[in-house]
């Protein structure tokens, strides 16, 4: 089975890139100067500060390895197939809970950007999956554990 496909936005890749960048550049030298001083401390068999550092190491270079992976299979979500026709991946879409009444607004994001604090859902997730597609109009049924949701769709921005 071939490697998933990571879709991103432009400022989801910029950012990716960043921390890479980052990752490799400024985290990669602190931590190896960690290292180095642990070990000049002397016996690195009972040195906590070692084996934080070294941990530390460790994480840093999965992450890097995460990063270059997705990286390598990033497809740009292509702006100029965003329509305010329909729901698509990059589309913000204005949703109208139909039992509460309130109106809540999403930017539909590939899983790798998805952060509901920031209103970022993946087009993975029940709501994501529910509006792609969608119209203006369109009443959504989104399953959740408390039972079925509804939402109206209000508007379509790109």
């Amino acid at each position: 089975m071939g490697e998933k496909e990571v879709l991103l936005t432009i400022a989801g890749l910029k950012k990716l890139e960043e921390e890479l960048e980052y990752l490799k550049t400024v985290k990669r030298k602190e931590v190896a100067d960690r290292i180095k001083q642990a070990i000049d401390f002397g016996d690195i068999s009972e040195n906590s500060e070692y084996d934080d550092a070294k941990n530390e190491q460790a994480f840093i270079e999965g992450r890097i390895l995460t990063l270059e992976k997705q990286l390598r299979n990033a497809r740009i979500i292509d702006e100029s197939e965003r329509s305010t026709e329909v729901v698509s991946l990059g589309s913000t879409v204005v949703l109208k809970d139909l039992e509460l009444g309130d109106t809540l607004e999403y930017e539909i994001v590939g899983s790798m950007e998805a952060d509901p604090s920031d209103k970022k859902i993946s087009n993975e997730s029940p709501v994501g999956k529910a509006v792609l597609g969608q119209k203006i109009g369109s009443v959504v049924e989104v399953e959740v554990p408390a039972g079925v949701l509804q939402y109206e769709i209000l508007d379509i921005r790109v």
